[in-house]
């Protein structure tokens, strides 16, 4: 079965003097204020797309390792994802960087690094953004 998910942004005012908010709109979770200078400068309590665009990779990364490690017999203990999503003004987002760590019993650093390859190559946000550079730093714990 399909699923669609719902944001709304609402901005006022051109690009580097307007704001605006984005809603969560299919989980109701809350309305986050994004603007120009929290996008290519600091963020000063407001978010931006690349924010956005990290959270969904970060997660989505993280499910499909899951999957992938399961699947093989080798559920994780735990997994942690960071996406690092750089913009620059004037050209666009330039790379994705994400860093795993993650607790899994039964695998060599070397599978762990395949899995992690894996679930790079085909979460369905990594396909997503296939014209970007992603890199991937993964770690496994003991």
């Amino acid at each position: 079965m399909a699923t669609t998910r719902t944001a709304t942004t609402q901005w006022k005012g051109a690009l580097l003097d307007g704001s605006g908010t984005v809603s969560l709109d299919s989980s109701g979770v809350g309305t986050f204020d994004v603007s120009w200078p929290s996008r290519a400068e600091q963020a000063n309590g407001k978010t931006s797309p690349e924010e956005l665009i990290a959270a969904a990779h970060s997660s989505c990364f993280s499910m499909a390792l899951s999957h992938g490690l399961a699947q093989a017999g080798t559920p994780p203990q735990s997994v942690e994802t960071k996406a690092d999503v750089t913009f620059q003004p004037g050209e666009g987002i330039t790379g994705i960087v994400i860093s795993v760590r993650a607790q899994v019993d039964g695998l060599t650093p070397e599978q762990f690094q395949e899995a992690a390859e894996n679930a790079k190559a085909n979460c369905p946000v990594s396909k997503a953004l296939a014209g970007t550079t992603i890199s991937l730093n993964a770690e496994l714990l003991s």
